[in-house]
């Protein structure tokens, strides 16, 4: 299997789950507890915090370890609202679900919730964004790489806009987050979400960054400890080993990422070869490499998605929290494509397990696909003869 689905997720590396292996044996303790293995669980905790900040150019205590992104975003955004008076909210249509789905349920709390519309590429528009402020607008989660198409949106734009109004920025990190430079004292930002399984890191763990001029207030209040972003027993061993895919991940960004864009390039030139239209949905420069969307007009995506899987190509048709919906890619619609064609989108996403050999495997395995499909359409298409 040639594994295409890093947006989705990631293999851990191995010096992370050696991290895991060695903490999970050795230092088991609870980094609550007073006696020697709880403080020695808590210096790794506070080492993996320090490691995690220095890639985001911030400081310790205001980086918070999570369960994942989901869990990162639903904390950031009601951390950010608590005591906040303003009723007004707003976000994007292409935002992943974990956060599309924390606007419907602050909705149903009385907030109002306005999206922003996004261009052919899917960035957002200013002018449409600075005309939905309001007196009561309090904040906005837009995030910074979209999971499907790949495409970057200006946060520090954004984030200026909003902040000259007062308005709090949070925003989903995730696809970002090892890909992009992140420095949070440059970004006008409030809150940033990163997950550890999108970076080579273990499943089960994620962190938010806050900002404490945004004075904001924890989900769950501790009066003992009324700074705690979140309840429960840290998760050491997958905090460290997080922690370890993190710095991985960002000292080696700029030749990984270098490498990566020129396997697209590679990849989406031999694909253009096909003698078969295949449309290439991106920005032509605000876009990641690592994440390339694709659409084949007269093919579903979910049938090229389980073609490929029999050919040994895992690929995807969008976001993997989307995948079993029968409802068009949203992102998709978004960017101005009608149903069918959103249904015929498809997401192709690299890392480190793709190899500049793998390209003419990929390519002759998706042509094989194709002329089979088209051959059974064609055929059919003769049989049934010209409509009256």
């Amino acid at each position: 299997m040639i594994y295409l689905d890093h947006a989705a997720t990631t293999q851990i590396s191995n010096k992370a789950m050696e991290v895991y292996i060695n903490v999970s044996k050795h230092y088991f303790g609870n980094a609550s507890s007073m006696h020697d293995e709880g403080s020695s669980a808590e210096q790794i905790l506070n080492a993996s915090a320090n490691t995690l900040a220095a890639t985001l150019n911030a400081r310790p205590k205001d980086v918070f370890f999570t369960s994942g992104a989901s869990e990162s975003n639903f904390l950031a955004i009601y951390s950010l609202l608590a005591g906040k008076e303003g009723k007004h909210i707003i976000t994007t249509p292409i935002e992943h679900s974990s956060v599309r789905n924390i606007f419907l349920k602050l909705e149903q709390e009385g907030y109002e919730v306005s999206q922003v519309p996004v261009d052919e590429f899917g960035r957002v528009d200013l002018n449409e964004l600075q005309n939905l402020l309001r007196e009561d607008t309090v904040l906005a989660s837009i995030q910074h790489v979209n999971s499907e198409i790949g495409v970057i949106q200006d946060l520090q734009a954004i984030g200026a806009m909003l902040h000259e109004r007062g308005v709090l920025l949070h925003s989903d990190c995730v696809q970002s987050y090892g890909r992009l430079p992140l420095d949070v004292k440059q970004m006008k930002i409030d809150a940033i979400s990163i997950s550890s399984h999108k970076i080579y890191g273990p499943k089960g763990a994620g962190a938010v960054w806050m900002n404490p001029k945004a004075h904001w207030k924890p989900v769950f209040p501790n009066p003992d400890q009324p700074k705690k972003f979140k309840p429960g027993t840290a998760d050491v061993p997958t905090i460290a080993a997080f922690a370890t895919a993190a710095k991985e991940i960002t000292q080696k960004m700029d030749i990984e990422q270098q490498r990566i864009a020129e396997f697209r390039a590679e990849f989406v030139m031999e694909l253009k070869k096909l003698p078969y239209e295949v449309e290439i949905i991106e920005h032509p420069e605000k876009q990641v490499p690592n994440i390339l969307g694709i659409r084949v007009p007269g093919m579903e995506g979910q049938f090229l998605m389980l073609e490929c899987n029999q050919a040994g190509l895992a690929i995807s048709t969008g976001s993997a929290c989307q995948v079993g919906s029968e409802k068009p890619n949203k992102t998709m619609t978004a960017i101005g494509k009608d149903e069918q064609q959103a249904r015929e989108f498809v997401r192709l996403s690299f890392g480190k397990a793709n190899t500049f050999d793998q390209i003419s495997q990929i390519i002759q395995k998706m042509s094989v696909i194709l002329e089979r499909h088209f051959s059974k359409v064609n055929h059919y298409k003769s049989k049934k003869g010209p409509t009256s």
